[in-house]
């Protein structure tokens, strides 16, 4: 499917993660780590999160949580592909909103992205992680693709379930707010 040069544009212009609020908290090279891992659409490797941890140590105790999501990423989003299929059981057939199978793939591709980007709040404990011209731009994306913002928000909260089952119980409460920061964007969207 050959994709309009707007919605080229909006694709370059919605990004989720801004870290404008973090040089109070880290220096710029731990934030030029992150900036990096964001504009090459990746997860931060070890590498990257050891240099993190020994340019910012104060704020990176959740690291390890960070590393098990990256680790568990394909698991958590087939879970979350899981809740959008029983809870949306024809949205992949045709006429459904994830039909034919190229859009379904590219909603399972964003649930992979979203947890990428929530990792980046949990390794620099910045539940503040998101920008707001970008998710502006990705809302207008989702508008002209007619992404079905229903499936979306089931699927990001699928994403935040199946994460958290991973996480120690003493944590979870520590660790929801950062899926939650972007779970609330994605419901601004409807």
């Amino acid at each position: 499917m050959e994709l309009s040069a707007k919605v080229r544009d909006l694709i370059q212009k919605a990004r989720i993660v801004s870290f404008s609020t973090w040089q109070n908290t880290h220096p710029s090279a731990s934030i030029a780590l992150l900036q990096a891992a964001d504009d090459g659409g990746r997860y931060l490797s070890d590498g990257d999160l050891q240099q993190i941890q020994a340019l910012a140590p104060a704020s990176t105790a959740l690291i390890p949580v960070a590393t098990m999501l990256r680790d568990r990423a394909t698991d958590i989003v087939d879970a979350a592909r899981s809740e959008v299929l029983a809870k949306f059981p024809a949205i992949t057939e045709p006429g459904g909103g994830l039909h034919p199978p190229a859009r379904a793939e590219a909603c399972w591709r964003d649930f992979w992205h979203f947890l990428r980007c929530i990792t980046y709040g949990i390794v620099g404990q910045h539940t503040d992680y998101t920008s707001a011209e970008g998710l502006h731009y990705m809302q207008l994306l989702y508008q002209e693709l007619h992404v079905p913002l229903d499936a979306m928000v089931v699927g990001l909260e699928g994403v935040k379930a199946a994460s958290l089952k991973h996480v120690e119980p003493d944590r979870q409460a520590a660790i929801a707010p950062y899926f939650d920061r972007l779970i609330d964007e994605l419901k601004k969207f409807r």
